[in-house]
């Protein structure tokens, strides 16, 4: 078993001690991210919408660093401060993904790192 350390300037670099991704015999499993902007370290927080876009873009960086693309993405797990905001969430999220979309869990949470107000990870595969 080949464990692989998944690392891209183009996500922001992780804020406490783990990777941003871990690719294990082909599968890839992200650390959540948060919407930091990787080139000016600011969060992107004020508008759901351009957050969930933020967060979105961080993902895609990291699957891109790995070889990988969101359509080789099997599982979501998406955690949100706040429960109203899950169909503008989700319509953003759907922009990414145009067919045989993955598994997927969204809950609501209490808190999330540096108060933001959504939260995602992914598992992906390439076949």
């Amino acid at each position: 078993m080949k464990k692989e350390i998944i690392q891209t300037a183009d996500a922001p670099a992780a804020i406490g001690p783990y990777s941003q991704a871990i690719k294990v015999n082909g599968v890839l499993y992200s650390s959540g991210q948060i919407a930091i902007n990787p080139n000016s370290g600011l969060l992107e927080i004020d508008d759901i919408d351009l957050e969930t876009k933020r967060v979105m873009l961080n993902l895609k960086a990291v699957l891109k660093a790995a070889g990988l693309e969101f359509s080789d993405v099997v599982k979501v797990s998406i955690f949100l401060k706040n429960m109203d905001d899950f169909d503008r969430v989700n319509q953003v999220y759907a922009t990414f993904f145009t067919e045989n979309y993955p598994a997927r869990e969204t809950v609501q949470v209490a808190k999330l790192p540096r108060d933001v107000n959504v939260e995602i990870s992914i598992v992906a595969f390439a076949a």
